[in-house]
């Protein structure tokens, strides 16, 4: 008789430039993981209601605009990339300054986090069809709302100035403070550490040195303990 190979997911749940991604991408390497950057997924929907000059004070029209969108994933290597109406959203286009200024705002409507609460949902079994060990999410609301029972649940932290500072040095214009502020303080699905969540600040933390914390964890989970 067969046995039904262990599939895990990994919530990560954190601040801007508090390192989710690129922990999330170097565990997903090492460990055949699908990686979902939610944060993207956010960004390509305001993108795309920008351009169709949508405002979020407008709730009518955010839910009209919403509701004409048919979402997809393209997978990548290792990441899933959102598709909208068939088309990614091209990286530049979600990295700008207009998207870090709105995305915030957006990703506060009701409507917005219910258009992609399923969509995120989805990617476990995405990964599962597609063979991968497992999935890793990360984003604000992973471990307390999207997969509040995940195998393992994480939450990163760093001081605002060491992310400004990360922020400068990939050359992205973000007030990594403000969108703090605006996503901790939203009534929908705010951001939060989840009880129970394994918290760890990286503000002094080298990337090899936030990976094997949570390496660590994940090994444990897995068949042999890669």
């Amino acid at each position: 008789m067969s046995i039904t190979p262990k599939f895990i997911i990994v919530a990560i749940d954190g601040g801007a430039a508090s390192g989710k991604s690129s922990t999330a991408r170097v565990l997903a390497q090492r460990f055949n993981l699908l990686h979902a950057d939610t944060g993207s997924y956010y960004r390509a929907l305001t993108a795309e209601l920008l351009g169709r000059g949508v405002k979020t004070a407008n709730a009518a029209a955010v839910r009209a605009e919403l509701a004409d969108l048919r979402l997809g994933t393209k997978v990548a290597g290792h990441d899933a990339h959102i598709t909208i109406n068939g088309t990614e959203v091209a990286e530049a286009a979600i990295r700008g300054a207009a998207v870090n200024a709105a995305v915030s705002h957006f990703a506060a409507l009701p409507a917005m986090r219910s258009a992609l609460l399923a969509y995120q949902r989805g990617l476990a079994d995405e990964a599962r069809g597609k063979k991968f060990a497992g999935l890793v999410m990360e984003g604000r609301d992973i471990g307390s709302v999207i997969f509040p029972k995940a195998d393992l649940r994480f939450f990163l932290s760093a001081d605002p100035l060491e992310r400004a500072r990360r922020r400068d040095r990939q050359g992205q214009p973000d007030a990594v403070a403000e969108r703090d502020r605006l996503d901790s303080s939203r009534e929908a699905s705010p951001l939060i550490c989840p009880a129970g969540a394994v918290a760890i600040d990286s503000t002094r933390l080298e990337l090899a040195e936030v990976v094997k914390k949570m390496a660590g964890l994940i090994a444990a989970k897995l068949p042999g303990g890669i």
